[in-house]
């Protein structure tokens, strides 16, 4: 029965839509047409409920055996096939139904800095209208009470960036080259070079893909009065969504979605007293990562610096360099 051959696991906001549509265009491989089936993320049905949004969601899971496997069936025989669900890192019961359906799996590890991962993800669910808190530091502060109440996997800001623990159990699960770990930044820095080592990963030939597309770039609205209300009719619109069919519910939504997004401006960058809020809940797990992996993932704990600009920013308004001196 056509089950896939490789997965992308991980991270969700860390390049995995760009990569499912970089892969797609080789020509020794096959990608699923759905680019996130979700899968593995349960036994049977997907819960009905949730934080804002979640419930339709929840409806765009493909969780009835047959149908994941027809995903695959388009796939011309021996050649590789896959697809892209960037949960199942982080869910572990998904980790324990992937080896139990497919141990040989190869799987793609995509790993961010977990602050940025965190903002990055909230800026999503903010622009998209969903998340009710203007501020990334106060909605990771309703982290815990979202989580038990039930809000699903992308509301979890700071769970999703605890890599340590996730590899940790799953190389309980695989062997280790079984397993292809990068980071974001060599997707977003040497996308040619990246693209060739997932290749030679999944045993397809390199050199035949030459770019990561951008995909899944996330907008920032600014937070005015017509935002606030446009996100309220929004969520709104979601609760009723959960009770009509999938079609009439989207119908509600998008429209709405659509203005938010008109002429946002790009996704803006951490402040470094934001960045200092947050970079404490991943200590332990970056020491831990490191233990892990054997490799050193300590520059996640100070400021950012790509290509001479900052991403973190002093109260003071200097701009602060990795090795901790002011730059001009």
């Amino acid at each position: 029965m056509p089950m896939p051959h490789f997965l992308t696991i991980g991270a969700p906001k860390a390049g995995t839509t760009a990569l499912h549509a970089a892969l797609s265009r080789h020509p020794g491989l096959f990608l699923s047409a759905v680019k996130e089936p979700k899968f593995f993320l349960g036994d049977g049905p997907p819960p009905a409920g949730g934080g804002p949004g979640d419930a339709q969601t929840y409806r765009e899971h493909i969780w009835r055996r047959a149908d994941y496997e027809a995903l695959f069936e388009a796939a011309p025989p021996g050649t590789p096939a896959g697809e892209s669900t960037p949960f199942y890192l982080y869910d572990l019961a998904a980790q324990r139904r992937i080896r139990a359906a497919i141990p040989a799996a190869r799987l793609i590890v995509v790993l961010r800095d977990p602050v940025e991962r965190a903002h990055s993800n909230w800026t999503h669910l903010w622009s998209a209208g969903l998340e009710p808190i203007g501020d990334v530091v106060r909605a990771c502060e309703q982290e815990e009470r979202r989580i038990a109440a039930g809000w699903a996997p992308f509301w979890h800001y700071l769970a999703l960036g605890r890599y340590g623990e996730q590899l940790r159990h799953l190389f309980t699960l695989f062997p280790r080259d079984q397993v292809l770990l990068f980071r974001y930044r060599d997707l977003v820095d040497r996308p040619v070079d990246t693209l060739d080592r997932i290749c030679r990963f999944l045993g397809v030939e390199p050199g035949v893909l030459t770019e990561v597309p951008r995909e899944n770039v996330t907008a920032h609205p600014e937070p005015t009065r017509g935002h606030r209300l446009l996100s309220r009719a929004l969520r709104a619109g979601s609760a009723v969504g959960r009770f009509l069919p999938a079609r009439a519910g989207a119908a509600l939504t998008d429209p709405l979605e659509r203005r938010l997004q008109h002429r946002a401006r790009p996704r803006r960058p951490l402040t470094w007293r934001q960045r200092e809020r947050l970079v404490g809940h991943f200590a332990d797990d970056v020491a831990l990562l490191r233990r892990v992996t054997g490799e050193d993932f300590g520059d996640w704990l100070l400021p950012r610096e790509r290509s001479g600009g900052l991403v973190g920013v002093r109260p003071d308004g200097q701009r602060q360099a990795r090795n901790g001196r002011p730059q001009p």
